[in-house]
């Protein structure tokens, strides 16, 4: 392992606010870019918990919007003087319902609630998998805000709607009073085209979808509006402050902070609750094997594809430590360090695992229906959930190489994961590749890159990725021992 130690700090620079909201937590960052410079801090981090009402899961989209408040209110200090900007990134898919006065309709509906079970059969009925594929080349999630749409439908609060904003979306909207939909996230909507960036119109009349729901299109760096007079009164902010869009998927500006070398070929994988693996593209892969492998086409900056595959990720084991009341992780980890290896894996990227609850027993409960050992000890599970992402991050990225004909020398390994030292060296094991580790807040740092180029303080993607590579802590990790266990590992696991 090697570390790269941070830059100087340059001269000319400007102070961008990072609104970062993820699905177990949000925050707002403060990035400082100048030449030669970059640097991050937190202003402010704040729970996100889904509630459980009546009527389903839902996201407490009040109470996210009060802590970006909160965050905003604390910017101007923790970046020792006025904001060149704000831009929000989120998660993807879930969006709030507006009514003709532009009052949400309720809270926002979780993408793990149950109201999209049975939904797809309905969606292909109209139009087949296939086709549906080959016109938006987006995989297969039950929650993909399309199925979400079709569940919707004949719903008293979906007619109500007059206008549909996606999470960063909204967010934005209530401190600007302007509505727009960001490309990268409306990408995973499963209702744009990606090889023009534009909606998929057809797909939308068959399955009764209203586009004129959506707000027009944004692409990254383009304004957003500036805050409002009363979010300046309730913050304390210095006007005026523009909003910039920017990748507002967060896993569209997290591969935004890949710190690539120039003529890299590389692989990513964003680690967080989920894992994104996979690469960088020019076009869509839209061919029926791409679909059958059930990768993703979702859109990037400046018009790339993201290609990849969802893997359930992290959310294996953060289940299973709310489950075991969230014991110290560390030590945790240093004894699954020490556990044997690939005695038992399971499919990271099985939809028996979206649902919260019960995360160790079924984990148990698959191995056991695979004739593996069941894992016994706290120790056992963890490498178990470690041991079989590491595995998945392997097929992903060999699938990915395959399918778009693009070869791989390196991974990198961004988001919270980069800090999982073992999960790290697992990947560089299991895809017998080199794993870059790093930034760790690859999203918030994407986010602040953009607004810094849109307003004229570093380059194009190739000098984004040159500045981060300088100025960020990254860890090296070479692979080590054969790939005989882990084709075992692979067999036994496409042989259920």
């Amino acid at each position: 392992m090697s570390a790269v130690a941070r830059g100087p700090v340059g001269a000319r620079e400007g102070a961008f606010a990072a609104v970062d909201l993820g699905a177990s937590s949000g925050r707002v960052m403060i990035g400082r870019v100048g030449p030669g410079s970059l640097g991050l801090v937190e202003a402010h981090r704040f729970p996100n918990r889904p509630v459980r009402l009546p009527e389903g899961l839902r996201w407490d989209v009040l109470g996210l919007y009060a802590g970006v408040l909160d965050g905003l209110r604390a910017a101007e200090a923790t970046a020792g003087g006025r904001l060149a900007s704000v831009g929000i990134d989120s998660w993807a898919v879930d969006y709030g319902l507006l009514d003709a006065d532009g009052a949400l309709l309720g809270q926002p509906v979780h993408y793990r609630d149950g109201r999209t079970e049975g939904v797809a059969e309905k969606v292909w009925a109209s139009v087949p998998a296939a086709e549906l594929y080959a016109a938006t080349g987006l995989q297969y999630a039950p929650f993909n805000t399309l199925y979400q749409l079709v569940a919707a439908q004949g719903s008293a609060q979906l007619a109500a709607a007059r206008r549909l904003l996606l999470i960063p979306d909204l967010i934005s909207y209530w401190l600007t009073g302007e509505q727009g939909t960001e490309v990268t996230n409306a990408s995973t909507t499963q209702l744009i085209d990606p090889r023009t960036g534009e909606w998929a119109s057809s797909v939308a009349e068959r399955l009764g979808v209203d586009l004129g729901l959506f707000a027009p299109l944004r692409r990254p760096g383009d304004p957003a509006g500036r805050l409002l007079p009363e979010v300046l009164e309730e913050t304390g902010l210095t006007g005026p402050v523009p909003v910039t869009a920017v990748g507002s998927h967060d896993t569209a500006s997290a591969v935004a902070a890949v710190p690539a070398a120039p003529g890299e070929r590389f692989a990513y994988i964003c680690t967080g609750t989920w894992s994104l693996a996979g690469l960088e593209l020019d076009a869509p892969v839209l061919s029926e094997a791409s679909r059958a492998a059930n990768f993703t086409n979702e859109l990037g900056l400046d018009g790339t594809v993201r290609y990849l595959r969802n893997i359930m990720g992290l959310w294996l084991l953060q289940e299973c430590l709310r489950a075991w009341g969230d014991p110290e992780l560390g030590a945790l980890l240093r004894e699954a360090g020490d556990v044997a290896p690939l005695r038992s894996v399971v499919d990271a990227g099985d939809a028996a695992f979206l649902a919260p609850g019960r995360m160790p027993e079924r984990i148990a409960e698959a191995c056991r229906a695979t004739g593996q050992p069941v894992p016994r000890t706290r120790a056992e599970t963890t490498r178990c959930i470690l041991d079989s992402l590491a595995l998945a991050h392997r097929r992903a990225i060999a699938d990915a190489a395959r399918l778009a004909d693009h070869a791989v020398d390196v991974v990198h390994i961004v988001g919270g994961g980069a800090r999982n030292a073992l999960l790290c060296q697992l990947t560089a094991d299991a895809c017998g590749l080199p794993v870059v580790a790093g930034p760790a807040e690859a999203a918030a740092l994407g986010n602040v890159l953009v607004q810094a180029r849109a307003h004229g303080l570093v380059g194009d993607r190739e000098a984004i990725r040159e500045l981060l590579a300088r100025t960020q802590s990254l860890t090296r990790y070479e692979p080590r021992g054969n790939h005989t266990a882990w084709r075992a590992a692979e067999r036994r696991l496409a042989e259920r």
